[in-house]
């Protein structure tokens, strides 16, 4: 990883440069770790970048990488006129594998193994030794975690750490003999041809020390990777910078000696499950360990990740960790609560070709021609929620008052089964010889005492009369649109005096209009006989009606209610014959029979109030 190489950037130099004693003769040194350049994980489609490519599970990669650097480690004479170079080439072979886990986790490592490097040079009163021909380095372990997006998303991040183990030797300039940490960010995409690669990096060493005026210590890795995918995304092309920087020295980071800085221009091509890779670049920056010229190149093994055949143990194309009923074949649904269940139209979760009544929801039965229909408890085929008699076995009808209940021809609620008289509606009686029949005819239904086959008004309490026309009926009452009277208000003769016998008459009209105060509007009307003058006879017809009103409002009725007109002989009441007078005095005397002339009463709509009642 680009972080591991800059962090190797730091070139971990140990040196003794103080002797055991005063005498000038040169000391053997310890050695220190010179690689600068660590790559990345194997599977990876670049050099020192990580592209997170966590997909599979249990899915392996393994490889090996060669880097080959060119004056690594230059530094100043001490006369500070030239600077010598103190390893003319370095070639490692980097050995790794990596095992991802569960689509998210992967577990790695990686051994550095030094092929050839340097030769012998004294610095100073300390003396270096050419490492051994093959010498391993820190072996070094890590585990990622894939935290957002899926490979080859516009951003994928992850994170993870990785442990250096002091498997080399301070004598071959490959290990430092501490345990390293570096916890790391990583982040990846790709949008269409172009791809990239980041992360930034801490790695922790306890040792420290100082080589060419530098201090060495813990160190801040960071690096980016972009480029171009083609041929079907075969081939990876594109540059790649990495380096690191000591932020626990005494100059602060970012100063020149202890800051290298590294760029590669590489190529990855899979072939199969054989991917390979070659590069070539330079160090940035005159740091420790940064070469004059590097070259990598890389062979892996890593299969082609293909997603494993998705389980679908009902087959019915629909896989099972998108399918709400992996065990039935079913059918696909934008409801991921029936995405793969069986056709139930009525969504009462009993499959429509087990269920009874597949368009009314129902409850399970183990009955198949009731399974999966509404309850019905008297079993007339009628559902509970639809029977108006749930508890007694019925007939369907269009009305839910009773809808699912007995017939009842006559709608009297009484099922036709008990009803005496079906068709006609009755009453509940405890007889079943009447029970649903009409109640026997009342033989006196105003309860007046008058019976009702003689009575003139068997709806209306009133008195025996030995009139037929008049028995059983008082003396005013309403029927219909009108107050019915009994006897005629009459007069004086010739006046509009009301005669004593017609006041019982009119107080009967006085208690109805208190009784029933719909009525509003009365007519009064006043009528004479066919005997004397037009004029006179009209004058006297209207007087007499004014005459009945005012007695009315006398005895508590509101005038607004009342009105009057008379109609004289328009409207005569009576038709009566003269008489042959006897006398020349007697013909002179209009006759009035009985001196009494009749008036009527009738109450009338005026502006919109009910139809006329007259009396």
């Amino acid at each position: 990883m680009k972080a591991s190489a800059s962090l190797y950037n730091a070139l971990f130099v140990v040196v003794f440069l103080f002797f055991a004693e005063r005498a000038s003769r040169a000391q053997q040194a310890p050695g220190f770790v010179l690689p600068t350049f660590d790559p990345s994980e194997r599977g990876s489609d670049w050099f020192a970048s990580e592209s997170l490519d966590l997909r599979g599970s249990l899915r392996p990669a393994a490889g090996l990488v060669v880097d080959w650097a060119h004056d690594p480690l230059v530094v100043a004479n001490p006369d500070g006129s030239t600077r010598t170079p103190l390893v003319a080439d370095q070639v490692l072979l980097h050995a790794g594998g990596s095992l991802v886990l569960a689509d998210r986790i992967r577990l790695s490592l990686d051994l550095p193994l030094g092929l050839a490097q340097g030769r012998s040079f004294t610095l100073g009163s300390a003396a270096f030794s050419a490492p051994a021909a093959f010498a391993p380095g820190d072996l070094r372990v890590g585990a990622d975690v894939r935290l957002y997006g899926v490979y080859d998303g516009p951003l994928t991040l992850g994170a993870g750490a990785q442990l250096y183990l002091p498997t080399g030797s301070r004598a071959s300039y490959s290990s430092d003999g501490t345990v390293r940490v570096q916890p790391r960010l990583l982040a990846a995409g790709r949008v269409g041809w172009f791809g990239y690669a980041a992360e930034i990096e801490f790695q922790y060493r306890p040792l420290r020390g100082a080589f060419d005026n530098s201090e060495l210590g813990s160190t801040l890795g960071f690096g980016a990777a972009a480029g171009a995918k083609a041929l079907r995304d075969a081939l990876t092309v594109g540059p790649e910078i990495f380096g690191s920087t000591v932020v626990t020295s005494a100059e602060g980071p970012f100063h020149t000696q202890n800051t290298p800085l590294n760029a590669i221009l590489g190529a990855h091509y899979q072939i199969a499950s054989v991917r390979v890779g070659l590069g070539g670049g330079a160090g940035l920056t005159r740091g420790l360990g940064s070469p004059a010229a590097r070259f990598v190149a890389s062979v892996e093994w890593s299969p082609p990740w293909t997603r494993e055949p998705e389980a679908d143990q009902d087959g019915d194309g629909i896989f099972d960790r998108e399918d709400a009923c992996p065990a039935v074949a079913g059918v696909r649904t934008s409801d991921r609560r029936t995405n793969g269940c069986p056709t139930d139209r009525d969504h009462d979760e009993i499959a429509d070709k087990e269920d009874a009544c597949p368009d009314t929801p129902g409850v399970r039965a183990q009955d198949p021609k009731t399974n999966g229909c509404p309850l019905d408890a008297d079993g007339d085929g009628i559902a509970d929620a639809q029977d108006a008699c749930a508890k007694v076995p019925g007939v369907r009808t269009e009305d839910p008052f009773t809808n699912g209940c007995p017939p009842d021809r006559d709608h009297d609620t009484i099922p036709d089964a008990e009803d005496a008289c079906p068709d006609l509606p009755g009453v509940r009686t405890a007889d079943a010889k009447t029970n649903g029949c009409p109640p026997a005819p009342d033989p006196d239904r105003d309860k007046d005492g008058v019976a009702n086959e003689v009575d003139a008004c068997p709806d209306v309490p009133g008195k025996p009369n030995r009139d037929p026309k008049k028995n059983g009926c008082p003396l005013a009452y309403v029927q219909g649109a009108s107050i019915r009277i009994t006897d005629q208000v009459k007069f004086r003769t010739d006046s509009t005096q009301i005669d004593r016998a017609a006041e019982p008459v009119l107080a009967a009209v006085a208690a109805v209009l208190k009784s029933h105060l719909e009525i509003q509007h009365l007519l009064v009307e006043g009528h004479t006989d066919n005997v004397g003058t037009g004029a006179h006879n009209q004058s006297l017809s209207e007087g007499r009606a004014a005459a009945v009103t005012d007695w009315l409002v006398a005895h508590g009725i509101a005038r607004s209610r009342l009105a009057s007109i008379g109609y004289g002989m328009s409207k005569p009441l009576g038709q009566r014959r003269r008489r042959r007078p006897t006398t020349k005095s007697a013909r002179r005397v209009p006759y009035r029979e009985h001196g009494r002339d009749p008036v009527a009463v009738t109450y009338h709509r005026f502006h919109g109030v009910p139809p006329p009642h007259a009396v």
